[in-house]
């Protein structure tokens, strides 16, 4: 698929506390969404560092085989049982590279 015709959707695709997190990329890219999660907020008082979303990282990035959707606020959706590709990261600057590398790799797919 090409790049231009990639759909970013605005929220996180595919973790069950993405809105507790401040960095959220979904970007559907053919056949799979490529999601990215990170900086989860940690609430209690008191206490600024984000907690981590897995083992030993941040951030991570998981790419699902997807589907059309009916729903009005998402026109794709992940297959959670379908997960293809995972990667981990411990700053911002290599989530959002990571998401991209892995748009690149999933969007030549057939």
């Amino acid at each position: 698929m090409k790049k231009s015709r990639w759909v970013w959707m605005p929220h996180a695709a595919h973790f069950i506390l993405g809105y507790r997190c401040q960095f959220v990329l979904a970007t559907y890219v053919g056949k799979y969404i490529v999601s990215t999660v990170g900086e989860l907020l940690n609430f209690e008082k008191g206490n600024d560092k984000f907690e981590t979303i897995g083992y030993n990282r941040l951030y991570e990035t998981m790419v699902f085989e997807a589907h059309k959707s009916d729903l009005d606020c998402c026109h794709y959706v992940i297959d959670v049982s379908k997960e293809v590709d995972m990667k981990g990261y411990n700053d911002a600057k290599s989530a959002y590279n990571g998401h991209m590398k892995l748009c690149n790799k999933w969007s030549k797919r057939k």
